[in-house]
């Protein structure tokens, strides 16, 4: 994966219906509601995203790989 800033990951999850809910210090908390639940992902603002953490972004979210490429 390449490496991604918090804000075009907040970027690439708006575009998949995410809504910034709230910010506490560098983290910005994305909610996407759907029928049965609510998805939460929590996303630093670092300039630079660590891998793991891009990938638990990944997997919180139930979005592919592809869609942050």
């Amino acid at each position: 994966m390449k490496k991604l800033s918090g804000k075009d990951v907040c970027l690439i999850l708006s575009k998949f219906v995410f809504v910034s809910v709230r910010q506490k210090g560098s983290h910005v908390i994305m909610q996407k509601t759907t029928e049965l639940t609510t998805i939460t992902v929590p996303v630093p603002l670092h300039k630079e995203i660590k891998t793991g953490t891009l990938h638990s972004i990944v997997r919180q979210s139930g979005l592919t790989k592809p869609d942050f490429e």
